[in-house]
């Protein structure tokens, strides 16, 4: 895809490491974790697999309300109180106007996310744009297959992809914009692995600053 910055991205607010806030049509929370106090009141919480910088429950409670909707993957989903929807990789729903697909996100060369897991990316439609968020993953053979404006990709190492690994996966998924993430959140990365990735990216990215986090 090719074209101006997709009109997502002036409502995309990184919150550090892995955690996103997506303020229009609904507000969606993208695994949030260490989110500020002052956090407004979500409709959509998503969680792509157990690990506790991914899968917060105070978090999730700081800005969960009775209306909202809280989709997880399946062992997230444990640690979360109760209703909390299911999602696999392969199925996908929607609320109040907002697709969501879950798609593969896991290890090929390192043991923290094994495929077995089942552990989730998510392809988010809404206001006519594609917002794909990796969530912790290696450069698969299913990102191929992803079309979206807007790639959210980590690109620390480690546990995921690294800066060229990302850069290469970018590649693969053609969107309009990347954004990096899986840095600057106290886990493993830093500044210098954004740039690396926007050095060696094929495709427009743009480095968000991450906003206060608790």
């Amino acid at each position: 895809m090719s074209g101006e910055k997709p009109q997502l991205l002036q409502h995309l607010h990184w919150l550090g490491h892995d955690s996103f806030r997506i303020d229009q049509p609904l507000v969606i929370y993208l695994d949030p974790w260490k989110l500020p106090p002052d956090s407004p009141t979500a409709d959509l919480i998503l969680v792509s697999h157990e690990h506790f910088d991914h899968c917060s429950p105070p978090d999730v409670e700081m800005v969960r309300a009775e209306h909202t909707l809280v989709v997880a993957h399946e062992e997230a989903a444990k640690k979360l109180r109760k209703p909390v929807r299911v999602l696999r990789p392969g199925e996908a729903l929607e609320h109040r106007g907002v697709r969501v697909e879950g798609v593969p996100a896991y290890n090929t060369n390192k043991p923290f996310h094994p495929r077995a897991a089942g552990q989730l990316g998510f392809v988010l439609t809404l206001a006519g744009e594609r917002l794909y968020f990796a969530g912790d993953t290696d450069h698969i053979p299913e990102m191929a297959d992803i079309r979206c404006d807007l790639a959210l990709l980590p690109v620390s190492g480690t546990y995921v992809m690294t800066a060229q690994e990302a850069a290469d996966a970018a590649a693969a998924i053609k969107p309009r914009v990347a954004v990096p993430m899986h840095y600057a959140g106290g886990v493993v990365g830093t500044l210098a692995d954004a740039e690396r990735f926007r050095q060696a990216c094929s495709c427009p990215v743009v480095v968000l600053q991450p906003e206060g986090q608790g």
